[in-house]
């Protein structure tokens, strides 16, 4: 019993220590967070972990938990299905590199601000209100370190426009 508690601590330790989101992680992927593992918080519908974001507008900081999109699988399925998100709640999609980025709103039940970021953490564009289940690609200005996901209507909500700065 005692070995298979030791066993299991042990691969947790190394799953945790695996994953792109590793703590005390610079690189894009990785920036998410540098808090110890055991304080990250899961989504408990997508699974995925939630970290907090802040966006820096001429009206000051606003504060949001996001789900981190990090692997391929992941950003492919993104908000899909999802019916409902809390006010200041959101998705980020890290780009390590960062590159242009185009969105569509496939099986995307909810309306979405698609904010675009580049590798400065300043907002490039935002593509406000994407109509769910609208194929038309919503492309950034240029190479995107992160897209974030927030509600549609949100970005506006809080004034945030290109220039803006988005920490997380």
């Amino acid at each position: 019993m005692l070995w298979n508690r030791a066993a299991s601590l042990v691969l947790l330790i190394a799953a945790v220590g695996c994953s792109p989101l590793a703590a005390g992680s610079t690189s894009a992927q990785g920036a998410a967070t540098t808090a110890p593992a055991a304080e990250l918080a899961v989504h408990p519908i997508s699974g995925l972990t939630v970290v907090p974001l802040t966006v820096t507008t001429a009206s000051g900081p606003h504060a949001f938990k996001v789900e981190v999109a990090a692997t391929a699988g992941e950003q492919e399925r993104g908000l899909m299905f999802r019916t409902a998100m809390g006010a200041d709640e959101g998705m980020i999609f890290p780009m390590d590199p960062p590159r242009p980025a185009a969105f569509w709103m496939k099986n995307t039940v909810i309306p979405l601000d698609i904010i675009f970021i580049g590798a400065n953490h300043k907002v490039l564009n935002i593509a406000a209100n994407a109509v769910p289940y609208d194929l038309s690609p919503l492309p950034s200005d240029g190479d995107a370190a992160g897209v974030l996901e927030l509600n549609g209507g949100r970005a506006a909500q809080i004034g945030l426009k290109p220039g803006d700065t988005v920490s997380w």
